[in-house]
């Protein structure tokens, strides 16, 4: 009876060491992804996995004071960024099952003073899955020549800055683009309803969710302890002062006890406070929407032919991922406070070994599959555009051949056979010239962790138009920022944005890119460019007026 009693107990340590579910080797595999980037007493990171409503793995490595040698663990606060905003969304949902809103509401209702000029509905739901429109207030400071985490911005800056808007990107509930200015506009909407700060109204839905350690943060001076703090490395790991105050879209911190608890909340729907309905609803896409990418709060993907849900969050050397995959009902958090790590590498390496897919390889060509018609080099010459706009030139200095890319360094290329060249220092970077149906050439790159893409060479005459015709001051009122086009030699201009001035490429009649910005224009009735259009991420045509 004894020895049965003791084989038991046994049986039963090893299924409390080891997790339902989860095999002695997988449980080896997930250890060494865990620690394989974290270096001897540096910073590191937080995972954990549940499935059906128990947690079948965890594991803390590295420190998250290096000063101090405090190493990270359960209590350890971590700013899980953007993944904050599926909380955010739970708290508006928390509202609308009160009937304290509804999801078809104009934000107007609440938020009068914003898009006073818009005809079109702006309803809540736009805001919840990126729908809205509303441009990207970091990158409106960017324009403005602000470093926004330097500023110590909060949610009335953005509000003032929002209120000045006179346009939006796009009608409302026809596309999908991401943007942080929706959420932090519906902290707005529920601070209107409650009556309280959204802080306030938040910090009691994590305690009735059972995360007394999760709190969204309006002062940064308030952040409780303890907190991973974060570090970059450049030689030498560096930390830095968290001074920001803006939150909804992010600003989040918690700790892997309570994002874990939290998964279990959402696989088993069972709560004392809230629900099954609304923790299912949490997890769908918005009803009646055109939408399919994004729900609330929450982003739709696929993994080795698995749809899975997910979200990532980053700011500065945190990252935080979260990643929900429904066939075997697993998902794996994961929480950083190294710039050394990346978070969605590691967690879906790991998704692989719930999966049983290790030995799967990515299925995607990585290099030409034959050799093509030979090309010179003055037959590649030129600009190159994706259809997302992704810009590449290739052109000849001193008998070389070079790639120019926005925001990286100009890299010699190297011929390796008839109509393929590869980066001097980076030779698994291919580059395959071929010719469209068109006749056009076009530009297939390769690299083993991204699936091929193609660019397409820009064709334009150029001869008739007039360069100097879009030299000249162009101001936007909304926020107070001016573009100065000066032409230096045929398609090539200098442009002054605030201090800084950067080199502007013309590619056609009606375009220009300038660094990360894509200028467009037309002429009027009398040939005459009186304003520019500016594009960058999160922000389409922006439109800058001649003074």
């Amino acid at each position: 009876m004894k020895s049965n009693l003791l084989f038991f107990t046994c049986i039963l340590s090893f299924a409390i060491s080891f997790g339902q579910g989860i095999t002695q080797e997988q449980r080896t595999q997930l250890d060494k992804i865990t620690i394989k980037d974290v270096p001897k007493g540096g910073p590191g990171i937080a995972v954990g996995i549940v499935q059906h409503g128990k947690i079948i793995y965890e594991n803390y490595a590295g420190f998250a004071n290096l000063k101090d040698s405090i190493s990270i663990g359960k209590k350890t606060r971590f700013n899980i960024a953007s993944n904050g905003k599926q909380f955010t969304a739970f708290a508006v949902l928390t509202l609308a099952e009160k009937n304290k809103l509804s999801l078809e509401d104009d934000i107007r209702k609440y938020l009068p003073n914003l898009y006073k000029n818009i005809e079109y509905p702006i309803k809540i739901k736009h805001l919840l899955n990126h729908s809205s429109g509303m441009r990207g207030v970091y990158r409106l400071w960017s324009l403005q020549g602000y470093t926004w985490w330097e500023q110590k911005f909060d949610n009335a800056d953005v509000m003032e800055l929002l209120e000045k808007q006179q346009e939006l990107n796009f009608v409302p509930g026809t596309k999908y683009s991401y943007t942080n200015s929706s959420y932090i506009v519906l902290t707005q909407i529920v601070e209107k309803v409650t009556g309280t700060s959204f802080v306030a109204y938040t910090d009691k839905m994590f305690k009735e969710l059972g995360m007394p350690n999760t709190s969204f943060v309006d002062d940064y001076k308030n952040i409780a302890e303890p907190i991973a703090k974060p570090y970059f490395n450049f030689d030498t790991w560096t930390t830095y002062d968290w001074t920001c105050n803006l939150h909804g879209d992010g600003n989040l911190f918690s700790t892997l006890e309570d994002q874990l608890h939290w998964e279990k909340l959402l696989q088993t729907k069972k709560s004392d406070v809230f629900s099954e309905e609304i923790l299912t609803q949490s997890q769908q896409l918005i009803k009646d929407s055109k939408i399919t990418k994004y729900g609330y709060g929450v982003e739709r993907g696929e993994h080795r032919n698995e749809k899975y849900r997910f979200h990532g969050g980053s700011t500065g050397a945190w990252k935080a991922i979260t990643a929900r995959f429904d066939t075997q009902n697993f998902t794996i958090v994961t929480m950083i406070n190294t710039g050394k790590i990346d978070p969605m590498m590691l967690t879906l390496e790991m998704a692989d070994v719930m999966l049983n897919k290790t030995d799967e390889k990515e299925t995607f060509a990585i290099v030409p599959a034959t050799v093509g018609e030979k090309v010179t080099e003055e037959d590649i010459l030129g600009i190159y555009r994706t259809e997302g706009g992704y810009i590449i030139k290739f052109e000849k200095r001193d008998g070389k051949l070079y790639m120019i890319r926005s925001g990286r360094n100009d890299i010699e290329l190297l011929r390796e056979d008839d109509n393929i060249f590869h980066q001097w220092n980076d030779a698994p970077f291919k580059q395959e010239f071929t010719k469209n149906k068109d006749g056009v050439m076009q530009i297939t790159a390769y690299y083993p962790s991204v699936p091929p893409f193609t660019l397409t060479r820009i064709e334009s005459d150029l001869s008739t138009f007039d360069f100097t015709s879009l030299n000249g001051s162009f101001l936007n009122n909304e926020i107070n920022v001016s573009f100065t086009i000066e032409n230096i030699e045929k398609e090539n201009y200098e442009v002054t944005l605030g201090k800084k001035k950067i080199k502007g490429l013309l590619l056609d009649e009606t375009e220009m890119l300038v660094d990360n910005y894509n200028i467009s224009f037309e002429k009027d009735s009398q040939g005459k460019i009186n304003e520019i259009l500016v594009s960058t991420g999160r922000i389409d045509n922006l439109r800058f007026v001649r003074k």
